[in-house]
């Protein structure tokens, strides 16, 4: 099988974004989930479910955007995969949230963000052209 390389400067941006969202995930959930009794006062009325998995997560871009790099077939499947379960861990966070639950309004924000980039990542790499 040959690979094409119509569009190497993308792939490159992609998994630059794929691999700095994943790290800044990691760094960012770790704090709020291990940083101690400071931390956990930063985060306020975080949701716990939202939390872990954004944090874990993060550790999938990470992976996602390394395959991206090594041009892996399996990372458009790997990046779809990741919008679908941020989109349905998204409406899990709503129904939490008219179900009366207490939230902070910037996990609406991070959530929006974090669905908005996969999906455009998965779109990029199943795009025809951009295929390896």
């Amino acid at each position: 099988m040959t690979q094409t390389k119509e569009r190497p400067i993308g792939r490159w941006v992609v998994a630059g974004i794929a691999l700095v969202f994943g790290g800044l995930t990691i760094l960012s959930g770790g704090t709020m989930l291990f940083g101690g009794p400071d931390a956990q006062a930063v985060a306020g009325d975080a949701v716990p479910f939202v939390l872990w998995f954004n944090f874990l997560s993060g550790f999938i871009y990470v992976l996602t955007g390394a395959a991206i790099l090594l041009r892996k077939v399996w990372a458009a499947t790997l990046a779809l995969a990741l919008a679908m379960a941020i989109v349905a861990v998204f409406a899990m966070f709503g129904l939490h949230i008219m179900g009366g639950g207490a939230y902070e309004l910037r996990t609406v924000g991070a959530m929006t963000l974090r669905a908005l980039v996969w999906i455009g990542i998965a779109a990029f790499l199943l795009w025809p052209r951009s295929r390896a």
